[in-house]
């Protein structure tokens, strides 16, 4: 793992922003990549002075919009029938395509910006956004800001423990970890408000009715 860990820090070197931009494009798409590949050794490198920091942040940004733009794109051009059907010809599962959809139904638009920041649901919520044709401007606004600071997460770790791994994935399981527990509160928080907002419009239908 060391060994794999040294070339994706050397490709990353090498290829500079272009390299942590294509990577987070493919991670924000369809193809299953980690985005932690791309992130912490780029974090590591700012770190030593060899690159930018806020370069680096905005090159991982920059390329998960990108990516979800596809996605989005997809979703809107190709439609649910399409996906579902020629969906695993580009490692899209049907199933996960009707998860993100239930996900993307409950919450709503800023579920583009939570959805960023959960593992299993980050790479795919455009499908959702692009077939239900959510404004581009909205979608691209929050999809910007939940991979920005996902990007920004990553790149604090690289830069904090450079290549102490161990130390590395240890953290961010307690981060992902605390982040879903934030996500499910502020979820549930929601379903509650809008519910007791329902209750009080059919209260209002009812008494308006008699």
């Amino acid at each position: 793992m060391h060994e794999i860990v040294n070339w994706i820090v050397e490709t990353v070197g090498a290829m500079g922003y272009a390299g942590i931009f294509i990577m987070m494009f493919l991670e924000s798409s369809f193809f299953p990549f980690p985005s932690e590949v791309a992130m912490i050794p780029a974090g590591y490198l700012a770190s030593k002075g060899e690159m930018s920091l806020l370069l680096a942040f905005l090159a991982g940004a920059g390329g998960s919009l990108a990516g979800a733009l596809f996605n989005y794109a997809l979703g809107h051009k190709l439609g649910r029938p399409f996906l579902i059907k020629y969906g695993k010809y580009l490692l899209i599962k049907p199933e996960t395509i009707e998860k993100v959809e239930n996900f993307f139904e409950k919450y709503g638009p800023p579920s583009t910006f939570w959805g960023r920041l959960l593992p299993g649901i980050r790479q795919y919520i455009s499908l959702p956004a692009g077939i239900g044709r959510m404004p581009l401007i909205s979608f691209s606004f929050y999809t910007f800001l939940g991979a920005g600071i996902w990007s920004g997460v990553l790149l604090a770790l690289g830069y904090i423990f450079g290549e102490h791994e161990e130390q590395i994935q240890s953290v961010l399981h307690y981060l992902i970890g605390g982040i879903i527990v934030l996500v499910t509160g502020v979820f549930y928080f929601y379903r509650k408000k809008n519910q007791k907002v329902e209750e009080e419009f059919i209260e209002d239908i009812s008494k308006n009715s008699r």
